[in-house]
Formats: structure tokens, C-alpha cells, sequence
């Protein structure tokens, strides 16, 4: 039987027989026991044989059958009134006109699925629609205070501009359950609530997605996530406590937020980035176990099961524009940006295959993509996942080292290519280091010229002092960059041709260089 209109925050016929009052009158039910999850809108006490015109749909209807006692057909046809009526149930009280339950009644009620409650002893049918009117209105002002508290709150973050894990937050503190947002294909972009139960569900995660509607049995509660008839996704509930009404008032609530968000934010693809880069971000800097973030990135779509992981970091790389290759190539893979100019990827590949091979495919493809030399800086695959957070360091270790390297670098480069510039890199922050760097520099970093020795001065050290080619990357004579190597060695006070004067410079500039990239 459909849903009466306005029953979202009723009371269940179950919950009715189960009040303490309702026990002084002895209750029995006698049809329909299997119904007795039926909501109940509103209570009505009424003696005409014609109640169901009165009805809308959703009452308890409390009567003595006094007007019915002596007509059998009478008695079928009120039930079938009721039945048309779309009347959660039926509660006759035994006396004078009934001494005990009508057999006619009872078969027809059973027949039309129509919850039949008798009351064996006496009792004022006014208390009992006082008590479930007045526990009706209750939940309802409930509901709408409850309505009204979240979709305060969440307004006010929006407004606010806060992320979307502080609404997801807030309606897990409301709903005190985990909640879970999915695309439409059931990956998870975000969670919130106590970790542990977020953990457990995300764990179950690949059996829930598969369950019809992506919901795992009661108290799991979806609502749907779109605009402009278009769905993309859904904010999912996941073992509510609390009455049904209020979980499908939160989750409605929730979902008119998200979605709010989103259309401001504007982006269609940024909370699926926003997943991305919270796991990439938490891989890299190791604050949680990276066997803790495994059931997260199962959820999110990544393939985890006896795989190899390859961690790239692109220099200046879009993420819309990786994610668009690896669709392209089929590759499955997570990317995010986690810092300045600096685009992880990380490849989630077959055991079978070659995962240097496809690196290098994936810099030709995006090079191809994007019509201009891309950085790709790689680190060696990992066949454990507990390796992975220690690839993605290494990988953007590499991408930070090639900041303002010569052109001339592999299409993939690795950690055996930056060699010294990339040592030079990661002591930058050593104060030694840096007391090195100015007492070598120092007579050439503040010349009057220094704007135009500097630059010659790199090139002729990343050539390995090559003259001629110095020379011809800068558009000048031999005889031109011969006068500036000069003025150089005696800012510097030093001979560039001893090797070991010219690399104690060398070193000072990557030093110098690695703090101005």
C-alpha cells in the first residue's frame, strides 16, 4: 500500500501497540500482524458505517462497531472502505456490540492486508488519541526544529566558504553515524565521522557498491546528489540509530548542501580532485599508516589487489589534463596537486606489466596533449602499498630537483638524474649550506651586473665549461663570453679552469638556485 501524504514523521501501528497506555485495554491483534510497520498520520475515533469517506490516508481508526453488529455485508464492506481509504489500521473495542472479535471482519482485514487490533477490555478511546496526537505533534516539531538546526548550520558554512569536509563533518555530528559521499559509480570522494566506523564501512565498501542503490540493509539511508535533471552522485547515511524520518530529513538536508556547494564551486570534477589529493596528501606525509589508507583507496576506485604503483610528480601539470590521459591510455590512477607547480600521479598497474615502458608513454602522451615539454619526475615502482608513500616523496624530491634545470632532461626523470642539484635541493634549508653559498658567491650575487654574469656563469658550469657552447646559448662572440668569464673569476676571486675551484662554485650556485625555485 503506498506511503499515506504526511506520514514521514509518523508513528509505525507497532510503536502505538507498544505504548504503555494502550496496555490497560488488553490489545490482540487479529489480522494482519505483518503490517504492523504501517505508519500511522493521525488517529480518528469514529462509529458511522461509512468512515472511509471521511478518511485521507494514514489514520488509526478507533471504533465499537456498534452500527455494524447486525450486518455481516456491512461489516465486509467497512473493511473494505478502510482498505480503499488507505487506513493504517483498525482497533475495535470489545463490548456489548462485539463480545469478541467478528470472524467475517478478522478474514476480510487479513484478505486486504489491513492491520486489525481488538481491545479486550474497556477503554477510553480518548486517551489513546490524546497520547498519539500529542507524541505526533512532538515528533513533528522535532523533525522541523531538526530541519531547521542543520539547515542553519550548513548554510552558515557555505557562506562562510568552508570545504566540503566541514559540512560532511557537521552532518555527521547531527546524524552520529558515518557519512559517505560516492560519484555514480559508487566511489567514494569523501567520509565523515568516528574513524573507526568510517574505516569498517569503507572496508565493506566494494560488497556495499554492489548492493542495490549502494545501501547496506537499515538504517543505511541515500539521498541523491544533482541538479538541473542531471544526478552525479549520492550522500549516503551509513547505519543510522536514529528514527527513519529523521535520517531521510538529515540526508535530504545534506544533499540540498552538497549540492549548493558544488554549483558555487563550480567545478564539476573538484570533489573527485578533492578525494584524490587528502589520500595522496596523507600517503606523503605519513601522519596515518599507510595500511590505514588502503580501504580508502579501494573506495576511491583505485585497484589495490597484487598490483605495481608507479608515483610520478608532474611540474606544472594540470590535473584535469592528467586525469584526461590516463582515461586516455586506460590506465587506472589517483591525481592531485600537493604543492606549487607539483601534480602526483600515481599509477596503479598489472603485475604483467612494464611500468617503466608506460611512464615514458604517458610524458610522450602528454607532451602530445598539451603541445609543450611536460617534466615528468618518476620514482622506482613499488609492488607493496607500504612502499608507495616513500615513492611519491621520492618522486616529488625529483620534480623539486629539476626546477630550473637545462632543457635537455630525459622525457622521465629519476632520481639518478638530478644527482647533485638534487642533493644541493634537499640540504637547501641547512644553514650550513646556505653560509656556504653566500661566502662563495658573494663578490658576483652583489655586482652591479650580477643580472647579466649570473645566467653565464650557470651555462658555462651546466656545460661542463663548455666555451663554444656557452657562447652559442647565449648569442654571443667567444671573445664576448671570455670578457664575462673573466669579470666573473675576478668578482669571485677564483680560476675557473682549476676543477676544483670551478665545482666549489658550481655547488654554491645549485645552493643559491635551490633557495631563489
Amino acid at each position: 500500500m503506498p506511503t499515506a501524504p504526511g506520514t514521514e514523521h509518523a508513528l509505525s501501528v507497532r510503536q502505538i501497540l507498544a505504548l504503555e497506555r494502550i496496555a490497560a485495554g488488553e490489545p490482540e491483534v487479529v489480522a494482519a500482524a505483518h503490517h504492523l510497520d504501517r505508519p500511522v498520520r493521525w488517529v480518528h475515533v469514529a462509529e458511522a458505517a461509512d468512515v472511509g469517506v471521511m478518511l485521507s490516508g494514514g489514520e488509526m481508526v478507533l471504533t465499537t462497531g456498534v452500527l455494524l453488529a447486525g450486518d455481516p455485508h456491512a461489516r465486509t464492506e467497512y473493511i473494505k472502505s478502510l482498505h480503499r481509504a488507505e487506513a493504517a489500521a483498525l482497533v475495535l473495542g470489545l463490548g456489548r456490540a462485539f463480545p469478541s472479535p467478528p470472524e467475517d471482519m478478522c478474514r476480510a482485514a487479513e484478505r486486504h492486508g489491513l492491520p486489525m487490533v481488538v481491545l479486550h477490555r474497556p477503554f477510553p478511546f480518548a486517551e489513546l488519541t490524546e497520547e498519539v496526537q500529542s507524541r505526533l505533534v512532538r515528533r513533528k516539531f522535532a523533525a522541523v526544529s531538526l530541519s531547521e538546526g542543520i539547515r542553519t548550520a550548513l548554510t552558515g558554512l557555505i557562506t562562510a566558504g568552508a570545504p566540503l569536509q566541514s559540512l560532511l563533518d557537521e552532518v555527521a555530528a547531527h546524524s552520529a553515524c558515518p557519512v559517505v559521499v560516492t560519484n555514480l559509480a559508487h566511489r567514494v570522494l569523501a567520509t565523515a565521522g568516528e574513524r573507526p566506523a568510517v574505516d569498517d564501512v569503507l572496508r565493506d565498501w566494494d560488497r556495499i557498491a554492489r548492493q542495490p542503490g549502494g545501501v547496506d540493509g537499515e538504517g543505511w539511508i541515500r539521498a541523491d546528489l544533482g541538479g538541473r535533471g542531471e544526478r552525479w552522485g549520492s550522500v549516503v547515511l551509513c547505519g543510522h540509530r536514529g528514527d527513519g524520518a529523521s535520517g531521510r530529513l538529515l540526508a535530504d538536508r545534506a544533499a540540498e548542501a552538497l549540492v549548493l556547494h558544488r554549483m558555487l564551486a563550480g567545478s564539476a570534477a573538484s570533489w573527485e580532485e578533492q578525494s584524490a589529493q587528502c589520500l595522496l596528501a596523507d600517503l606523503v606525509s605519513g601522519a596515518v599508516p599507510a595500511r590505514q589508507l588502503l580501504p580508502r583507496a579501494r573506495a576511491a576506485g583505485l585497484p589495490v589487489n597484487r598490483r605495481t604503483f608507479v608515483p610520478l610528480v608532474v611540474r606544472d601539470g594540470e590535473p584535469g589534463q592528467l586525469d584526461r590521459v590516463l582515461r586516455l591510455l586506460g590506465l587506472p590512477g589517483l591525481v592531485a596537486e600537493l604543492a606549487e607547480n607539483a601534480t602526483a600521479v600515481l599509477l596503479s598497474l598489472a603485475r604483467d606489466q612494464a611500468a617503466e615502458p608506460l611512464a615514458a608513454h604517458f610524458a610522450a602522451r602528454l607532451r602530445a596533449e598539451t603541445g609543450r615539454p611536460a617534466i615528468v619526475a618518476a620514482a622506482p615502482a613499488r609492488t607493496g602499498w607500504e612502499e608507495v608513500p616513500d615513492g611519491l616523496r621520492e618522486a616529488l624530491h625529483v620534480a623539486d630537483a629539476v626546477a630550473g634545470s637545462p632543457p635537455d632532461l630525459p622525457a622521465v626523470v629519476r632520481l639518478g638524474d638530478v644527482r647533485l642539484r638534487g642533493l644541493m635541493r634537499l640540504l637547501r634549508d641547512d644553514p650550513r649550506v646556505l653560509s656556504f653559498a653566500e661566502r662563495e658567491l658573494d663578490g658576483l650575487l652583489y655586482a652591479d651586473d650580477a643580472d647579466a654574469l649570473l645566467p653565464v656563469l650557470r651555462t658555462y658550469l651546466a656545460t661542463g665549461r663548455n666555451k663554444s657552447r656557452s657562447a652559442e646559448l647565449h648569442h654571443m662572440s667567444r671573445p664576448a663570453l671570455y670578457r664575462r668569464l673573466e669579470a666573473i673569476e675576478g668578482l669571485l676571486g677564483v680560476d675557473l679552469d682549476d676543477f676544483e675551484q670551478a665545482a666549489s662554485v658550481h655547488i654554491a650556485l645549485l645552493a643559491h638556485d635551490a633557495q631563489e625555485t
